[in-house]
């Protein structure tokens, strides 16, 4: 940078040749920057260089000697930080955080600040020496030359390395829970590709590696992508069904990410041109309690490198209370009905990541009892099931949803889970079990409750069967929750409310709500999520309907008639209880 400033101070002619030449061998005697030492030299001042970067690089300056920042915001960064990319945090507005620079194209700060803080970062130009006065007002004298390890309380040299690494050894160090000590269950097996093993097991790897699992704990994420690109390398996670940029490692650490990941999931880390499944099981210290918690990992070969995604399965926040789901009492109450019968099939439908496991697991948990023999055929299965016999589909050997169901049927079953019914073997055995005695349960995607109907026939099954053997369908998508701590009330329009499905005199009584922005939600307006529910009772006026082929139009006509509550209907009625907000229903159901 100090050369481009002497350009650019020399190409607006604030300064001479001779004034840089100066400058630059002042710079050699006595060290420190070259703006610095023109502005100690007389040649310019700090305001001119300010302005000057300013204009450059198209971003406002800011004098931060007239400026207060709040110390709430001063926390956001470290003083190490700080100091070492010469920056101070201004203000928060939202999820996005200002800081205050002297070099506004230092990249690599502005991505190390947002990993750490998980905030977008905005950057304005100051000088350095108000920078340098501000780190001193706010962060104190000069930092200590070594930073400390909790994993077994030794102090380490900070060493160079790259910049990703050296954000991930300090959020490791700040970090609630004890992630140096993460330890991965089970032993690994001996990997034969020497070279991309030691990649894969170099301790900063390992390190980064542990923080992108552990941060994604500890922000509540469902799923973590990590996304190679041409030229650059992302980490991505998924906080209540939306996805969050959250870091950008350098693109040489992509292989050695990737290597470390597959080791830990036992992979083929040498197979690069396939897809592979595999799960990673991993055990922490939470505040002195030991917790496992497992990741599901799926690598696909992209066109620049190997895409991975982890969906983690955290035991401790599955809902297994059907209440507390989201369900309308008349919807769980028909739901519930149909459970309790000896025989019959159960669906849930809905897209990927609609919670519709969740569902079925609730399902399974409130009619397990000793005297019931479950029988589930999952890929993969998800949550270990106390009382409930589990089994791991697996393609490559034959062991698919059809094979399963044939296997249960010799095993004496009561209930049936069967884990997606995709072809037409699988449905036909399906449907048979249900009209055989067996309660079968399973999941379909179709976009609503009435379609699913026309899906079971386009696979090949009759009518007089889908009518004979369906006892309920329920869709379901999943919509954030207005954040508790946050919330407030929203003007809507009443026409609005009208159009969005209200009826007009609903629609003067009802108050919607949405979330501020807070610290608890990181500045979202959004904390957790809720369901909505489109329970279809298959009555005997509805068999009839299938028996002559009725469309999905007409079977939902006559299902509402029967008073089910569709999914836009369950969205409504929690924007009318302030449980979400009108954006979400919108953007996940239609009328």
């Amino acid at each position: 940078m100090a050369v481009r400033i002497g350009e650019l101070l020399l190409k607006e002619k604030r300064i001479t040749a001779e004034q840089l030449q100066d400058a630059l061998t002042y710079q050699r005697q006595h060290g420190g920057k070259l703006g610095a030492n023109l502005v100690k030299l007389g040649y310019i001042q700090d305001e001119e260089i300010t302005a000057l970067l300013s204009k450059q690089y198209g971003v406002p300056s800011i004098a931060l000697a007239q400026f207060e920042i709040d110390p709430a915001v001063i926390k956001l960064v470290p003083a190490e930080t700080a100091r070492k990319y010469q920056i101070v945090p201004l203000s928060r507005s939202g999820a996005t955080l200002t800081i205050a620079m002297t070099d506004p194209t230092n990249v690599f700060a502005m991505d190390d600040v947002k990993f750490m803080t998980g905030y977008n970062v905005e950057p304005v130009v100051a000088s350095e020496n108000g920078v340098a006065e501000a780190i001193e007002k706010y962060y104190g004298g000069a930092p200590p030359p070594t930073v400390s390890t909790r994993g077994g309380g030794s102090t380490i040299q900070m060493m160079p390395a790259e910049s990703a690494l050296e954000m991930a050894t300090k959020a490791l160090e700040e970090m609630p829970t004890d992630v140096a000590d993460v330890e991965v269950m089970d032993d690994l097996e001996e990997i034969s590709a020497e070279a991309l093993t030691r990649q894969g097991e170099e301790a900063p790897v390992i390190k980064l590696v542990n923080v992108i699992l552990m941060s994604a704990i500890s922000k509540g994420a469902s799923d973590i992508h990590i996304e190679p690109y041409e030229k650059e390398y992302r980490v991505r996670y998924r906080i209540d069904g939306i996805l969050y940029n959250i870091m950008q490692p350098s693109l040489k650490m992509r292989d050695a990410i990737t290597s470390r990941i597959k080791i830990m999931a036992k992979l083929d880390i040498a197979e690069k041109r396939l897809p592979q499944d595999g799960r990673i099981k991993i055990r922490f210290n939470d505040k002195g309690i030991s917790k496992d918690i497992d990741f599901r990992v799926s690598c696909l070969p992209t066109l620049f490198g190997e895409k991975i995604v982890m969906r983690l399965l955290d035991k401790g926040k599955l809902m297994l209370d059907m209440t507390k789901l989201g369900f309308e009492s008349e919807s769980l109450r028909k739901l519930e009905t149909q459970i309790q019968k000896p025989w019959g099939m159960v669906l849930v439908t809905g897209p990927t990541g609609s919670g519709k496991t969740n569902t079925l697991y609730s399902s399974i948990s409130r009619i397990n009892t000793p005297e019931t023999n479950i029988m589930t055929a999952e890929d993969p299965v998800e949550f270990n099931l106390p009382g409930v016999n589990q089994v791991q589909v697996r393609e490559n050997i034959g062991l698919n949803f059809a094979a399963a169901l044939r296997s249960f049927l010799r095993q004496d079953p009561n209930i049936i889970l069967v884990g997606e019914i995709r072809d037409f073997e699988t449905a036909e055995i399906a449907v048979k079990a249900a009209l055989t005695g067996h309660l079968v349960l399973s999941t379909l995607h179709t976009n609503d409750a009435p379609s699913t109907v026309n899906r079971l026939m386009n696979m090949g099954i009759e009518p007089f069967l889908v009518a004979s053997s369906l006892n309920l369908v329920c869709a379901q998508r999943l919509v954030r929750r207005v954040c508790a701590n946050c919330k407030q009330p929203e003007d809507v329009p009443t026409a609005a409310l009208e159009q969005i499905g209200f009826s007009p005199e609903e629609a003067l009584g009802v108050k919607a709500f949405h979330g501020k922005g807070c610290d608890k939600c990181n500045g979202t307006g959004y904390k957790g999520r809720v369901g909505l529910y489109e329970v279809m009772d298959i009555t005997d006026e509805l068999r009839e309907l299938v028996l002559v082929g009725a469309s999905a139009l007409e079977l939902r006509r006559k299902a509402v008639e029967e008073g089910m509550i569709t999914l836009r209907g369950s969205g409504l009625r929690k924007i009318r209880d302030g449980v979400t907000s009108v954006e979400e229903v919108l953007r996940e159901t239609v009328r």
